[in-house]
């Protein structure tokens, strides 16, 4: 990576310089299964005489031409950038180039599909890898137009920004598309897909009254699997739903949805062709909190058409622009313009969850973060960024009042379209909309870093009659600012069995204790629920007697985003260090069975998990999970039979199970000789229980094998390496850790599975051998891989198992040696915060 790190000062140097006008791109795809050929010619205006670069990550520059002089590739190429002297006033550069396919999921990504061993290809360019492609001065803030051409085989689909043209025969069964320019954007969002994608078409008619043509593309091996039609029903209604709240038409010509293999994220908002994980082409059973998962990413990058794409941020500090807005707009979208009207309790229990656990992270970093550097915005697509951001809008939004926040960012996109924003440009049509000065609250908001606990105080009489009533509010020594919370507080009391809300209150909340005048002289109510709705973003503690009763009672709340308010507040306590975490599994064990919502069942399963293996005091930790998993089955077999709550509880248990009598019943499932009714043990479901046998020592390699060669597909591959990873013997995690470290041909995705299965240990004193080396590997690994490679690895192999001190002190150890470079030491830094808090939960537990 080093020499590939672009500085903001040099994209504010060069910004000054340089103005961008075009791109005309070609490449030649049919030129072998290593390089592309790639030709840029950029139009652009600059400093008369002034010296800049322009980004090509390349194999080898065969020319450059600049305004009709030829330069020496040797001279001002070094792979990674071409350096460009003695400008005039308007320019032409042409670079002729041989790029390099990768298996990363960076730049231009080529897959050979196992099952008809066709070839299928895309980009993903955010952040720099574009630059992979074609030559390009590689900053959100230098717009331009992008003409792609390109020649493919014949047979393939070629899928661009601009709408797919008729294409012109190119010889020896080649053909070449021509591409219309694109609007004005910024290089991130241009894309190239090809290959011999399958495609159903359909469109739309814009509330402008054009005619948008529609796509939906997958490889022809899965395209069995896509359900085109309810895909195309969400497309429409966050169409409507967008297109009247922000009050612009949609901004492109055509929108094409593919779903692609090896991806390295959820999906990318290429304008007018986004690209999707295939994972959300369901060939098995999945989880309905997968399904509302895949419409919320639908809807979430339908909103970056315009807000990212229409309208982009000037640098990555203001990356949350983009993403927090899109995290927020599309659960809107889904509650209200979708069958998925519980989405903000999914909001609450899975990305809140997320963001207050990163906002506790000492890399913890305010909304609008320092990016200094492509190697700071790499690292901070996290839960600041995404669910910190989008929860604090959620807040902004209750602050200024709906309507007005809609008009706001309406007025953003007309006066900002095709442009680039900084932050004040969207506060200043906020503060316009809704009267309310917007300074303070930002600098509070976004500006600083870390998470506020609310509790309630409350007094009574005898009688039970509330006589005061204060929310105060804590911060943390590090990040000690107090902010106002805009937030409801409500009160729930027991009725015919069910835990109702029978009052509510919404409230201003500042400083450290906001008195609540309006709830003296009522009667206190069984259960008092500060930020009821959750409109707030902060952690909240329940008063004694209201957890008392919420203990009791959790399963008995009426509201499913109550309880997941609840659940929420006893996690984060339990993660504090001030609940012990055996009562957290004792609390989901006798709960969790008549949890309605599919993504906080989920989502508290993984906690419980997570608690167990983790946070329990390492005296009792063999017994919870023998307990925990005893429970999941017997869970699993009471569960309505074909309910998404069974298939759960086997998923769960299946990750837990480790005694022999649960691995037997692991295997009876699999086998059909013990079936549940309602199950099927589809394959991805045969491969969870076939990796948990694997991992038990119950299955060997024979049976992956045989199991490969009945799924010889890249899910198929991908779970054979994961079951082989873990098998617990020290040659197979050995194995697993040269087919990682010691080669650099494996895939994004095999790199992630394997470690995945490398860490699952029943006997964790399997990964003790591998502390030295995990260290002595980091710098090499930093210096040799690409990010999305060397990330996974950084993430995947820390042994972090073992949460132990020794662990703790081996992780110091390495920081105080290497003070550089600071995005490395960050996800150093982030998995040594997971094993500390885990030996205070521990300590806490032991008490």
């Amino acid at each position: 990576m080093p020499g590939e790190n672009l500085t903001r000062i040099e994209a504010q140097e060069r910004a000054a310089l340089v103005t961008v006008q075009t791109y005309a791109i070609s490449l030649d795809l049919t030129t072998g299964p290593e390089t592309f050929a790639s030709t840029t010619t950029v139009a652009f205006t600059a400093t008369p005489g002034a010296s800049t670069f322009i980004d090509a990550i390349t194999r080898t520059v065969h020319a450059v031409t600049l305004n009709g002089v030829d330069l020496d590739p040797a001279t001002v190429s070094d792979g990674i950038r071409i350096q460009l002297d003695g400008l005039e006033a308007s320019n032409t550069l042409t670079v002729v180039a041989d790029a390099e396919y990768t298996n990363t999921g960076e730049g231009l990504h080529r897959f050979v599909d196992p099952v008809d061993n066709e070839v299928y290809l895309y980009s993903q360019f955010e952040v720099p890898d574009s630059r992979r492609v074609f030559a390009v001065f590689e900053q959100p803030d230098l717009k331009a137009t992008f003409q792609f051409t390109v020649t493919a085989p014949g047979a393939w689909e070629v899928v661009s920004n601009s709408a797919t043209p008729e294409p012109t025969d190119a010889g020896n069964g080649a053909k070449t598309w021509a591409f219309e320019p694109t609007h004005t954007i910024s290089s991130y969002i241009t894309a190239l897909i090809a290959g011999p994608y399958a495609v159903i078409r359909s469109e739309l008619t814009s509330s402008d009254g054009r005619i948008i043509p529609l796509g939906l593309f997958s490889r022809k091996s899965l395209s069995q699997f896509l359900d085109a039609d309810y895909l195309f029903e969400k497309t429409r209604q966050g169409f409507a739903y967008f297109e009247e709240k922000f009050n612009y038409p949609y901004p492109f010509d055509k929108y094409d949805q593919l779903f692609v293999p090896e991806f390295n994220a959820g999906a990318m908002e290429n304008a007018g062709a986004v690209t999707f994980t295939e994972t959300y082409v369901f060939r098995s059973k999945v989880t309905d909190a997968i399904k509302e998962r895949r419409v919320v990413t639908v809807l979430h990058e339908l909103a970056h058409m315009w807000f990212g794409d229409l309208v982009t941020m000037k640098w990555w500090n203001d990356l949350w622009l983009n993403e927090s807005f899109a995290e927020w707009a599309s659960t809107i979208a889904t509650a209200e313009a979708t069958e998925w009207t519980e989405a903000w309790t999914t909001f609450a229990v899975m990305e809140k969850s997320w963001a207050y656990k990163q906002d506790q992270l000492p890399s913890t970093h305010p909304v609008v973060a320092t990016i200094t550097d492509f190697d700071d915005v790499l690292v901070n697509f996290d839960g600041i960024t995404y669910a910190k951001g989008g929860s604090v809008l959620k807040q902004l939004v209750a602050w200024v009042g709906r309507d007005e926040f809609f008009a706001g960012v309406a007025s953003y996109f007309a006066k900002h379209q095709w442009g680039n924003t900084e932050l004040n440009d969207l506060l200043v049509e906020l503060e316009a909309s809704s009267g309310r000065d917007l300074s303070g609250w930002a600098a509070k908001w976004l500006e600083t870093a870390g998470v506020n606990t609310l509790r309630p105080e409350i007094t009574v009489d005898a009688a039970g009659v509330i006589t005061g009533f204060a929310v105060l509010q804590s911060a943390t020594a590090e990040y000690p600012t107090i902010r106002p919370h805009r937030l409801a507080i409500g009160f729930y009391d027991l009725v015919n069995g069910q835990l109702v809300r029978t009052h509510r209150v919404e409230i201003d909340v500042d400083g450290e204790t906001t008195d609540v005048a309006e709830l003296v002289g009522r009667a206190r109510p069984a259960l008092v629920l500060l930020n009821d709705d959750d409109l707030a973003y902060a952690k909240i503690r329940l008063d004694p007697a209201s957890q008392e009763v919420a203990l009791e009672n959790l399963a008995a709340i009426e509201s499913p985003l109550a309880r997941a308010i609840v659940w929420g507040a006893i996690w984060d306590a339990t993660r504090d260090a001030e609940t012990g975490a055996r009562d957290f599994v004792s609390l989901v064990l006798g709960n969790i069975a008549s949890e309605t919502e599919s993504t906080t069942l989920r989502t508290v399963l993984g906690q419980l998990v997570l608690a167990a293996n983790y946070y329990v005091a390492s005296a009792f930790q063999a017994s919870i999970l023998t307990e925990v998993g005893d429970a999941l089955w017997s869970l699993a077999q009471h569960a309505e039979p074909g309910s998404d709550a069974q298939f759960q509880f086997v998923k769960f248990f299946a990750s837990v199970a480790e005694t022999d009598s649960q691995l037997a019943n692991v295997q009876a499932l699999r086998d059909g000789s013990v079936p549940l009714e309602g199950l099927e043990i589809d394959t991805d479901l045969a491969w969870e229980l076939l990796i948990a046998l694997a991992a038990g020592g119950k299955a060997g390699l024979a049976e992956i094998d045989a199991a490969h060669a009945a799924d010889n597909t890249a899910t198929g591959a991908q779970s054979a390496a994961q079951a082989r990873a873990a098998l617990p013997t020290a040659e197979a995690k050995q194995a697993a850790w040269d087919s990682l470290i010691e080669t650099d041909t494996a895939p994004n995705t095999i790199v992630r599975v394997t470690a995945a299965g490398f860490l699952r240990a029943n006997d964790t004193t399997l990964l003790e051998p591998f502390v030295d080396k995990y260290f002595a590997m980091l710098q090499p690994i930093w210096v040799a891989r690409s990010f999305s490679i060397a990330e996974k690895l950084i993430i995947g192999l820390y042994p972090s198992p073992l949460a132990n001190q020794a662990l703790v002190e081996a992780t110091r150890a390495w920081l105080d040696a290497n003070p550089e470079p600071v995005a490395l030491r960050r996800l150093v830094i982030e998995n040594l915060a997971g094993v500390e808090r885990s030996l205070a939960a521990q300590a806490r537990d032991a008490e």
